[in-house]
């Protein structure tokens, strides 16, 4: 047994499931580690350094996975080479609902990594939040880079350019990095949440809260945002319509576990906005919390407001993004070796959280 760390197949998807260092890791612990050949290419990793790192290469994934346990990859694999998998083998990567029937129907184990169940213990796991990270900071960037001004106040010989706004939406992982960014480039930010429990956090990272009179804390489990009344929408529409359209920059962050994103921003407030403002919706993926985001497009408004729905944002940051999620694996993956074999407690609450699929079945559904 051996286990395949495999390039993906998707254009967009850069990122690869484990790097040089954590391939050493699981060498060092007596594990056979083959990867495919230029699996890290696109993250700026070549194939000497998994040599170095004690891995084997492989010409082709159908190669890489002859005869493996598990199998590693940020994205599911390809048709061709799940039908390579024997039944019984482990599967580790995002795997979206569609896919899942597939892999079951082939009797692959998969664990799930967008399943990490909101815990401390889960921490060390929860990819979301790593990769929620990357896409956080990305998304200021990617926004400042397309702003015809700077953000930060600066006094010169040409006189004084007073500082960027920018309000961002939503103060979970994503929401609280680009808060940091944003605030690192000397903008004058502001954040708005339904949670009231992460009021502190976004002052403390020298953002201003936008409180909204009338609307309570909505706080779901785990720490997650949950949906709000009828009433409490309107308000939060009312307070949120005027302060966009002060705003030169909007990142949009807030998302609902297993629901369509929140819709903040209505097309009348992207209206008042002035021209060459830019909105990056880093909800797109569920809808947008703007009403007039486009996943994978740019809008131009008649009134020039630039509206970004971008795609797996993470990916577009390889290096760093593979060296979280490949950590996150390699704890995952501890957990589920054992005397070099695989070995899959139902009882632990990550591996029952993460397992959907089993013994040719769908779990989870």
């Amino acid at each position: 047994m051996h286990i395949a760390v495999l390039k993906e197949f998707q254009q967009s998807e850069r990122r690869v499931a484990q790097t040089p260092e954590t391939v050493a890791r699981l060498v060092k612990a007596g594990v056979r580690v083959v990867v495919e050949r230029e699996c890290g290419i696109a993250a700026g990793l070549d194939d000497a350094e998994w040599l170095a790192a004690g891995a084997t290469v492989a010409a082709s994934a159908e190669e890489a996975v002859t005869g493996a346990g598990v199998v590693l990859c940020v994205q599911p694999p390809k048709e061709e080479v799940l039908a390579k998998l024997a039944r019984g083998t482990l599967l580790i990567s995002f795997l979206p609902s569609a896919s899942r029937e597939a892999v079951a129907a082939k009797g692959i184990d998969a664990l799930a990594m967008e399943k990490v169940p909101r815990t401390t213990r889960g921490q060390a796991v929860d990819a979301l939040s790593s990769q929620a990270t990357v896409a956080g900071y990305q998304s200021v960037l990617l926004g400042a880079g397309r702003l015809p001004r700077l953000l930060p106040m600066m006094t010169t010989a040409a006189g004084t350019l007073k500082p960027g706004r920018v309000l961002v939406l939503g103060a979970g992982v994503a929401g609280l990095q680009a808060i940091a960014t944003a605030h690192r480039l000397g903008a004058q930010v502001h954040a708005f949440d339904v949670r009231a429990a992460v009021k502190e956090q976004v002052q403390s990272l020298g953002a201003k809260f936008v409180d909204i009179e009338g609307v309570q804390s909505a706080e779901g489990a785990g720490g997650y945002a949950k949906e709000v009344g009828q009433d409490e929408q309107a308000r939060i529409l009312a307070t949120l319509g005027k302060a966009v359209p002060l705003a030169d920059l909007v990142i949009c962050t807030a998302q609902i576990p297993n629901r369509p994103a929140p819709r903040l921003v209505t097309a009348a407030m992207v209206a008042a906005m002035r021209r060459g403002s830019v909105i990056v919706d880093l909800a797109a993926e569920t809808g947008g919390n703007c009403e007039l985001t486009r996943l994978g497009e740019e809008v131009v408004t008649a009134n020039g407001v630039l509206v970004l729905g971008p795609k797996n944002l993470a990916a577009t940051m390889p290096l760093h993004a593979s060296m979280m999620f490949g950590k996150n694996v390699l704890t995952l993956l501890l957990l589920c070796l054992k005397d070099g074999a695989v070995s899959l407690d139902l009882k632990d609450e990550l591996i029952a959280a993460m397992l959907v699929t089993h013994a040719g079945a769908v779990r989870h559904p």
